[in-house]
């Protein structure tokens, strides 16, 4: 059975542990706006949790009043977080794809392990993604956090997760299904970084990942203060900007006027935004195609041919609308051989736990590393 859980509480009782199993293995997608988390037993093809989480942590403010906050709460996560965010200091873990908070980092961590709910004695082990471009010191930040909570871990780039969890295994057999994992390029445009990796069946090296702090955030950035340029007066919180971008996001010709109504204090009003967004999202597109332009170079030439054909675009960025007709516009008009860009689609926010998942059940014993 599969459990998509909601961050509410669940009895043993509800705990999927077949005789025997003392092993959970876990995908978590560590994301810097949303955090995904797969997990099952091993030894099992059954899920035992699949979430998606808001990655923020909500402390209680000074002198908040009894029965407030849900069950009188210090600490809130997620989606309670957000709903409650009037009565709580909200903190963000990650920031641009990295740590920024490690004792709310910690926190989380450990909300992550309190929704496993895992028996006593249970030996969890988790297969954790992380940015391309992730350093030393963010490794070893990562494994300090959540040392204690899980037993063993392996941390793997986020885009080569995507990939792994974006193959439909279902269909490797069929001649006219090209394997995203046998010769792609797999472009993850998320909330802190956009991490373009050449894929092609093993674990990609250094070389073969581009990361860069440019993506979904960025574009609130930008889409925020050039609303503020254009309507002075009008006030906009940065969540009210992620929902304008969410919802009306796009690249290339505007397909119709995007008129906005927005609450400016408690009047409404409405805004003409479609130059604002389009331009927005078009720096992003730029800063995607120069990025994927230096993978492609890295590209033997043997393989470069037929990775032209698999360019696949996953994270939150794949909604914007036309992102990836533009991008092909863009590498055709440079004079690339035939390029075929498309996104993974609307499962996307699940891609990088599911392949977390799958590559903690092939993991060999050697790989984990003890904390």
């Amino acid at each position: 059975m599969t459990n998509k859980y909601s961050e509410a509480a669940r009895s043993d009782d509800d705990v999927l542990n077949p005789e025997g199993a003392s092993t959970i293995l876990l995908g978590f997608d560590w994301g810097t706006n949303k955090s995904c988390i797969h997990a099952s037993y091993a030894g099992t093809t059954e899920v035992l949790i699949s979430a998606i989480i808001p990655t923020v942590v909500g402390y209680a403010s000074e002198g908040i009043v009894e029965n407030l906050l849900p069950g009188n709460a210090k600490v809130l996560f997620g989606q309670d977080a957000l709903k409650h965010r009037l009565h709580v200091r909200l903190v963000a873990p990650m920031v641009n794809g990295s740590l920024k908070d490690l004792p709310a980092a910690r926190d989380f961590a450990r909300h992550i392990r309190d929704l496993i709910n895992p028996p006593a004695g249970t030996d969890i082990r988790a297969v954790v993604g992380i940015p391309a471009n992730a350093n030393v010191a963010m490794i070893d930040a990562i494994k300090q956090t959540v040392s204690g909570l899980f037993d063993r871990v392996i941390l793997i780039p986020e885009p080569f997760l995507a990939a792994l969890g974006y193959r439909d295994e279902s269909r490797l057999g069929s001649p006219d299904y090209v394997d995203p994992v046998h010769n792609s390029l797999f472009i993850d445009i998320g909330a802190g970084t956009t991490d373009i990796c050449l894929v092609q069946g093993y674990y990609p090296t250094s070389k073969e990942l581009v990361s860069i702090p440019f993506a979904g955030d960025k574009v609130d950035e930008l889409l925020g203060d050039s609303i503020k340029q254009s309507y002075p007066d009008t006030e906009l919180s940065i969540l009210k900007v992620r929902e304008i971008k969410e919802q009306y996001s796009y690249v290339g010709s505007m397909d119709s006027p995007i008129m906005v109504g927005v609450v400016v204090g408690g009047k409404r009003r409405t805004l003409d935004l479609g130059s604002q967004i389009g331009n927005a999202c078009t720096e992003l597109l730029t800063n995607v195609y120069d990025t994927s332009q230096i993978l492609i170079t890295r590209a033997s030439s043997d393989s470069v041919s037929e990775l032209l054909q698999n360019i696949i675009i996953t994270g939150g960025g794949s909604k914007i609308r036309h992102l990836d007709v533009e991008l092909q516009r863009l590498l055709n008009e440079a004079g690339y051989d035939n390029p075929k860009v498309r996104v993974a689609g609307e499962s996307y926010k699940e891609f990088v736990a599911k392949g977390a998942l799958k590559a903690a059940r092939q993991a060999r014993e050697n790989q984990w590393q003890n904390l």
